[in-house]
């Protein structure tokens, strides 16, 4: 069965090898047919603690790696900047 792979921006690294990704999902309305916007976030393990806040990365959907842990960051896609993005 293959793994999802999620794509969003850091919010948080105040934990020791985990971060906080925030993944915006958009979809039309079933009744109005209005794009709506909705966000989710997931902690993710980052075992090197590379990533910082503002990035935008990857991640992938792995084995529960604690309570509340179940996905892997595979890398960092770009960099985001006072809400421009430049691609890496």
């Amino acid at each position: 069965m293959p793994r999802r792979i999620l794509q969003g921006t850091v919010k948080s690294t105040a934990n020791d090898k985990t971060v906080v990704v925030e993944v915006e999902r958009r979809f039309r309305h079933p009744l109005y047919g209005k794009f709506v916007k909705q966000n989710k976030k997931y902690k993710a393990h980052d075992e090197n603690n590379e990533f910082k806040v503002g990035d935008i990365v990857a991640i992938e959907e792995h084995r529960p790696i604690s309570k509340t842990k179940s996905w892997v960051v595979k890398g960092r896609v770009g960099v985001s900047k006072n809400d421009e993005v430049e691609v890496a």
